[in-house]
């Protein structure tokens, strides 16, 4: 959970991640949609699935492999994680490097290196595996990590702090805070969406789970389709109505945005209120549902067209500048 989300946004999901899934065979045996549910909110949903992926995995193999390389084989498992897991729960030798550890030794050499680039993050396995072979326990690797992210921070780093200082080249030359360099910024990009917000006298909204595209696959949320040049949106959402069974007149609220990973989505809502009008759900991949509690893996975009589509005025047409 902790990969790409603050700390903050993941201690009560954790909680209730444990409260649900107590044990690896609990949840090897639950449905990945109970996974997935589980981690709504985090965002990177491929990660649950990975994790649930990699539960089944042990307990069919009968127990935690206990090397990095071993664990490397793990759905999910990169060098980092397999590392680390090894390190902290099976005393391994291979050093996990993390961003904080890559920062740490990026200062300590002044190195003319980007973070997330291979070379230092070679640089920072040597650091983790000499400071290790001076004191073989992998609490020095911990605080190897801690340091980091409490004194040696990217931004203001403690210097007077820091057990390393003397051997700092980017401190002796008072350049700390240019080291190091920033990763390369992949570009973002735009896209635009419509979505059939189809909703029940009862409140309950109609939601399909999400089969194919490269985003939002797995997660259940009112139908929905990316625009090409040239679509009207008008006429792709009534297609979205008439595949959920819904024949009616649908009316435009305001513009959501919405950003994923690398991608920035401006999604327009459709709106019908259902009262004696036939939707044909009842079939696999549909599901009715309180779109303020849903029982079903979704993303924070359905709150975002929850809110869009029940508390703004209905607009006649695509709204360009929202």
């Amino acid at each position: 959970m902790l990969q790409q989300t603050q700390v903050d946004r993941v201690v009560e999901a954790y909680r209730r991640f444990m409260e649900r899934f107590p044990s690896l065979e609990v949840l090897a045996a639950a449905a990945e949609d109970d996974a997935v549910h589980a981690f709504s909110g985090l965002g990177y949903y491929r990660r649950a699935r990975l994790l649930h992926a990699s539960a089944r995995a042990v307990v069919e193999r009968g127990g935690w492999p206990q090397s990095a390389r071993e664990l490397a084989r793990l759905p999910g498992f990169g060098p980092y994680t397999s590392a680390a897991v090894a390190a902290f729960a099976f005393a391994g030798d291979e050093p996990p490097v993390d961003g904080n550890v890559a920062r740490v030794a990026a200062r300590l050499g002044a190195l003319e290196l980007p973070m997330g680039s291979p070379a230092l993050l070679a640089a920072g396995r040597e650091l983790a595996g000499n400071l290790h072979a001076e004191s073989p326990t992998p609490e020095v690797w911990e605080a190897l990590m801690e340091l980091g992210a409490t004194v040696c921070t990217p931004a203001s780093p403690r210097c007077g702090s820091c057990p390393l200082a003397t051997a700092c080249a980017s401190l002796a030359t008072g350049s700390t805070q240019s080291y190091p360099h920033p990763r390369a910024q992949r570009s973002r990009e735009e896209q635009r969406g419509v979505a059939a917000w189809l909703e029940r006298e009862d409140g309950r909204v109609l939601l399909r789970r999400v089969e194919q595209g490269p985003v939002l696959l797995g997660l259940w949320l009112p139908p929905f389709a990316v625009l090409s040049d040239g679509d009207d949106p008008g006429t792709v959402a009534a297609a979205l109505g008439r595949a959920a069974g819904f024949e009616g007149a649908l009316s435009a609220a305001t513009t959501v945005r919405h950003g994923i990973t690398h991608r920035d989505i401006r999604v327009l809502p459709f709106v019908a209120r259902l009262s004696g009008h036939r939707v044909a759900e009842a079939r696999e991949g549909w599901t009715w549902q309180d779109a303020g509690a849903p029982t079903v893996p979704t993303s924070s975009l359905l709150g975002k067209l929850a809110s869009a589509c029940r508390h703004s005025r209905l607009l006649p047409m695509w709204d360009q500048e929202r």
